[in-house]
């Protein structure tokens, strides 16, 4: 009988537990520019344009992806729910392709308000910003798995 209570609690408290979720905003939410005709993409797709994996929107457009600082909490969150990596890892995935010749890291801004006028700026950009930024400028996707 312990155990049946005690598997109850368990379920109740993974089931009721909150989530990190970027669509919801909990901890980042993903921006791209007003005029971007996306509205979700999945964390994978997510994940290849920041590492530039993937390079145009639509065969046409340049995805222009644009980071916080490798210090920011909210670039960590980002990193490990998008990425599944630490900052760290992705640094090092970085150091990699400069010294292969490959490519070079996206942009660093230093706040939610530079990334949100970068991503306003350039019709091919994507970004992130904490989940209480003011996003009315720019479109915010929603991502799922």
């Amino acid at each position: 009988m312990k155990k049946y209570i005690f598997l109850l609690a368990l379920a109740g408290f993974i089931l009721g537990a909150p989530r990190l979720s970027a669509e919801e905003g909990a901890a980042f939410r993903i921006i791209v520019n007003a005029d971007n005709s996306v509205s979700s993409l999945s964390k994978d797709a997510v994940s290849k344009y920041f590492l530039k994996k993937i390079t145009q929107w639509d065969g046409q457009t340049a995805i222009q992806p644009v980071d916080l600082p490798a210090g920011s909490s909210v670039r960590e969150k980002f990193s490990r729910v998008i990425h599944d990596k630490t900052v760290s890892a992705i640094k090092n995935y970085w150091q990699q392709q400069i010294f292969s010749g490959r490519s070079s890291p996206p942009p660093e801004k230093s706040s939610d308000s530079e990334v949100i006028a970068y991503v306003k700026a350039n019709p091919g950009a994507i970004g992130y910003v904490s989940g209480g930024a003011d996003t009315s400028e720019v479109k915010v996707l929603k991502v799922h798995e």
